[in-house]
């Protein structure tokens, strides 16, 4: 038997650094080197785009999402590599942020 993919999912201009699924909502969150993160249903249709906050504008300030955790109540948090957590609901809106200096694996 050959495994065949059950979707495909596009979208990302770079590699894939991180990803979840949230299978209660059918969701499929990814993010990605040089880009936002994006939300993907689980039939392949993208549907939102995470954009980060503003205020962290230009090349070397890009954020670069390394973890992300989807819940079955619709909210997603971002790890970004500058120690930026964002919180979002699954309808793309950031509803908090906060930064830290540690080091989170």
């Amino acid at each position: 038997d050959f495994a065949t993919p059950r979707a495909i999912l596009t979208g990302h201009d770079y590699e894939i650094t991180c990803a979840t699924i949230c299978a209660e909502l059918g969701l499929v969150i990814s993010g990605s080197k040089e880009g936002p993160c994006l939300i993907h249903s689980m039939n392949g249709d993208l549907l939102r785009t995470l954009e980060g906050p503003e205020t962290l504008e230009g090349p070397e300030n890009c954020l670069r999402p390394k973890l992300i955790q989807a819940s079955r109540e619709g909210q997603c948090v971002i790890y970004y590599e500058n120690g930026l957590f964002c919180v979002f609901s699954v309808n793309g809106r950031l509803q908090a942020t906060m930064e830290t200096d540690d080091k989170i694996k």
